[in-house]
């Protein structure tokens, strides 16, 4: 790693700000320890304190403090050297996105850390500052982890209640539009995730939920085979009758009379 420049613990009063239209010529790590404002793509973001947010060489930069308040950071520009940007890449810390850090006097310490031994005239000086360089890359890249684990997870868990539903309640008008909503994502991500999740897609879930539903009734029931497919949610006996045979092999009716 080349070290072009670092602060540890800066401070800055109302007035400050940082615009960089063509960047810095380097990469510039940030450690925001008190609110601040980056503009991203002509949008301004407000970041809470202790985020961290790394620019790539070549993009603007401009931040700048909270209107009425003091503005304090670490900072470390660099450049990578030979297989590093390959080694940054394997710890997946994603460029120009705000990770909120615990825990942020570890990270500034490293960073204190890098500043004294850039001063210094240790022997081992170069070799220290990259090391706490490193340690502090794989710190953030776990943190960043487990903040998309429990991403995963939630919408995981989200998945297991959305199939529970129309497991339970097969009739109901249910859709991949409402599903998707529901889980807050994309149709397409939505259906991604639920055949990853469960191994079949949403509709064959859906459908195979109101042919048991089907089933059952079938079975305890005297209710027409028209009444039991509207009962499970068909409007239309012949797309009813269709896929009862498809998943069945059999007619409702024969269904019912084999019992």
């Amino acid at each position: 790693m080349i070290l072009r420049n670092v602060g540890y613990n800066h401070c800055h009063n109302a007035d400050f700000k940082i615009e960089r239209p063509e960047g810095s010529g380097d990469n510039l790590l940030l450690i925001l320890k008190s609110e601040s404002i980056i503009t991203l793509n002509g949008n301004d973001i407000l970041l809470p304190r202790n985020t961290f947010f790394l620019y790539p060489v070549g993009m603007p930069q401009y931040y700048r403090c909270v209107p009425g308040k003091t503005f304090e950071n670490d900072w470390i520009h660099f450049l990578f050297e030979h297989e590093e940007a390959a080694w940054f890449s394997e710890k997946q810390i994603p460029l120009a996105t705000p990770i909120p850090l615990r825990h942020t006097e570890f990270f500034s310490y490293c960073i204190k850390s890098i500043a004294e031994e850039s001063y210094s005239d240790s022997l081992h000086a170069a070799d220290s500052i990259s090391h706490y360089f490193w340690l502090l890359c794989n710190k953030v890249s776990e943190q960043q982890h487990e903040i998309q684990f429990r991403l995963t997870s939630s919408k995981q868990e989200m998945m297991q209640i959305i199939r529970n539903k129309i497991q339970r309640e097969p009739y109901l008008e249910w859709s991949v539009d409402w599903a998707s909503h529901e889980t807050n994502m994309s149709r397409s991500a939505f259906q991604h995730q639920y055949r990853v999740q469960f191994g079949v897609t949403f509709i064959q879930d859906l459908i195979a939920s109101r042919i048991a539903y089907a089933k059952m009734l079938l079975h305890t029931t005297n209710m027409t085979v028209q009444d039991v497919a509207l009962q499970c949610g068909y409007h239309n006996y012949e797309h009813f009758a269709r896929q009862f045979k498809a998943n069945c092999g059999t007619s409702p009716g024969a269904f019912r009379n084999n019992r």
